[in-house]
């Protein structure tokens, strides 16, 4: 299961689906049938059923939260040392411009902590920390307005296919040639 913005479940209700868990396995242990401890718990049947097994199988202790599932790649100490370096600025690590992308930071990343990450997980763990898409606040000064001007006009029309046909155009797909 997926959660928003790249997180799993917090600790607090990985703690509340253990006591549904646990809730669980007393009320099997009394002889309750599968569909009325998903009734009374208000889970799916499947879950129970899920559930039921593997306290048939290993007991009380097979319901039990085995934690995340896995460790993030850089902890916050490193994160701490990772925003360091990103407020230092690009230029600092050796690009030309003063642009941060996914690439360079994983780049960075790659370099100063030896770690590799995908680009969707570096933006992930960047928004979990509150980083968000920016955009410039002004034009740059070095912007040819001429250029802007003549490629809209000239390149764009070419680029861009008209939206609708010059004719009538027929509601039917098996006869397109009735119209």
């Amino acid at each position: 299961m997926r959660y928003p913005q790249g997180g799993g479940l917090t600790p607090e209700r990985q703690a509340f689906r253990e006591r549904i868990r646990m809730e669980a396995a007393e009320r099997f242990a009394a002889g309750a049938s599968n569909v009325e401890v998903a009734k009374d718990l208000r889970v799916s049947v499947r879950s129970v059923q899920r559930w039921r097994r593997a306290w048939h199988d290993v007991g009380a202790e097979g319901l039990r939260s085995a934690g995340p599932v896995s460790l993030p790649k850089l902890s916050e100490a490193l994160f701490a040392v990772l925003e360091q370096e990103l407020a230092k600025g690009p230029v600092a690590h050796g690009w030309p411009d003063q642009t941060w992308t996914l690439s360079r930071i994983k780049t960075l990343i790659g370099r100063r902590f030896h770690k590799s990450m995908t680009l969707s997980a570096i933006a992930q763990m960047l928004h979990r920390h509150g980083f968000s898409h920016q955009v410039p606040a002004r034009r740059a000064m070095e912007r040819n307005e001429e250029a802007v001007t003549g490629w809209v006009k000239e390149t764009w029309p070419q680029v861009e296919a008209p939206w609708r046909r010059s004719g009538p155009g027929s509601a039917s797909k098996t006869k397109p040639a009735s119209r």
